[in-house]
């Protein structure tokens, strides 16, 4: 490293205390002044004040000439004091900014020195934090599919074939009863969007576990999973948000194809903190990006079919779960609601 990259050694006794200066102007005149006004007050006792005329309030009197004469006297070197502590602020504010200067200077160096480890630490930050993200979404996915495994898979049953020889016995090729998946029930699906409450959450669970059968919901479940995981990085978590709850004839609306200011309502969350986050992040991770676009449109999708059939107290349980909120945080974000 050259000498032009290293720090200027600080001055010697720059650190040092200036106590050592001796007597000040102010002081010089504050005792010249004293002995001036002692002076001038001993010529006038001694050689013109007629203590003849003293009464009965000599002493009264006494101690008002006392007090007469050391007041100027204290008053001075108040002034003079005071003189003394401006002098010295201003110096340890001399020393201070030595002192910070050579911190800075000194933090400067540290930067040009350890550039390269800094870089190499905030790779490795971004590195665990994907790491993290991978693990979650792994998981996710292997609970979900191991759901999936467990449900028996359902037979379609296979046209009925001519029957050539009418002599030969009908085979059992039957449908068994209950092989069939029963369709998911929209307060399930609201149920599981919403995601268990806790690990005890028994229902949400059975909820989730029904959601997960069906294709189009398991995509829309694990789309949301994604951005939900994503946003709790930054410490955005959608039970903290309090959005203010939009009609379900905003969201039929919106579902019909409507944009800008009569469905402005559904981008409700005011949390300007979660906003900015989720803003900056949407602009500077591609992957958070992509995720969020991808839950954008899966959820867009679903909610297309879902208000076709749904009455519109689902429609508000709907818009009350944590993938709702997730949709208007991302979607006020992506600015698809203006």
């Amino acid at each position: 490293m050259n000498e032009s990259q290293q720090s200027k050694p600080t001055l010697v006794g720059a650190y040092d205390s200036a106590g050592a200066r001796g007597l000040t102007a102010a002081e010089a005149i504050a005792l010249i002044l004293s002995l001036f006004w002692l002076l001038g007050a001993a010529v006038y006792f001694l050689f013109l004040y007629d203590g003849a005329d003293a009464g009965a309030d000599g002493s009264l009197r006494l101690v008002l000439t006392v007090f007469a004469v050391l007041m100027p006297v204290t008053m001075v070197w108040v002034a003079a004091m005071a003189a003394r502590s401006a002098r010295v602020m201003r110096e340890e504010s001399a020393r201070l900014r030595t002192a910070i200067d050579a911190i800075r200077q000194a933090y400067v160096n540290q930067n040009q020195k350890g550039g390269d480890s800094t870089i190499a630490r905030k790779l490795d930050e971004i590195a665990v934090a994907q790491r993290k993200t991978e693990t979650a979404l792994l998981t996710f996915s292997s609970i979900r599919e191991h759901s999936v495994a467990q449900e028996p898979r359902p037979v379609v049953p296979s046209p009925a074939a001519p029957a050539v020889d009418e002599g030969q016995e009908a085979l059992p090729l039957e449908t068994p009863v209950g092989a069939q998946t029963a369709p998911l029930s929209r307060e399930d699906f609201i149920r599981a969007l919403n995601f268990p409450e806790t690990a005890e959450d028994e229902e949400g669970f059975a909820a989730l576990r029904k959601a997960l059968k069906d294709r189009q919901t398991a995509l829309l479940i694990q789309a949301a999973q994604d951005v939900l995981t994503l946003l709790s990085q930054d410490g955005i978590y959608m039970d903290d948000l309090r959005p203010d709850m939009a009609r379900s004839e905003i969201w039929r609306r919106f579902a019909g194809g409507e944009r800008g200011r009569q469905v402005a309502a559904l981008g409700g969350i005011r949390d300007r903190s979660s906003l900015a986050l989720a803003a900056g992040r949407m602009k500077q991770d591609p992957i958070f990006r992509d995720a969020g676009h991808h839950f954008l449109r899966r959820f867009d999708k679903m909610l297309v079919d879902f208000e076709k059939i749904a009455s519109d107290q689902e429609i508000q349980d709907l818009s009350e779960t944590r993938t709702a909120r997730a949709f208007m945080l991302l979607g006020r974000v992506a600015g698809i609601f203006d």
